[in-house]
């Protein structure tokens, strides 16, 4: 089995930086796209950052020139690096990744339990 497990949210002030990490852990052959999603309450889940296995990248709008989306591929890890945090940036946090493992040599989605990102204003 393959799972993704999310560790780095928590509490900061407007203006501070968090540091994201999500790994794929298990029966990993090989993990292609990486992505970080978000959901804030009553809001649906909307994308923030993807990263191809290559290493190039997408961003919302709304984080472009603050977040960075990066990952270690010996370490099937993707990382997700917050500065200049915003009250609006507030939100459940959730790595998704698409992943072959040993056990079926086939590509499936998996997500992450998320992690929760307070950013206090």
């Amino acid at each position: 089995q393959v799972q993704l497990v999310e560790s780095g949210g928590g509490l900061v002030q407007a203006g501070g930086s968090l540091r994201l990490s999500c790994l794929a852990s298990g029966r990993v052959f090989k993990v292609n796209a990486m992505a970080w999603y978000r959901q804030a309450p009553g809001k649906q889940r909307e994308l923030v950052a993807t990263i191809t296995s290559g290493g190039s990248t997408n961003y919302a709008d709304s984080v472009k020139g603050r977040f960075t989306i990066s990952r270690d591929n010996a370490k099937n890890t993707v990382y997700l690096q917050m500065n200049s945090l915003k009250a609006e940036d507030t939100a459940v946090y959730y790595c998704n990744a698409d992943v072959i493992s040993y056990a079926s040599y086939t590509l499936y989605n998996y997500w992450g339990q998320g992690t929760q990102v307070t950013v206090s204003s």
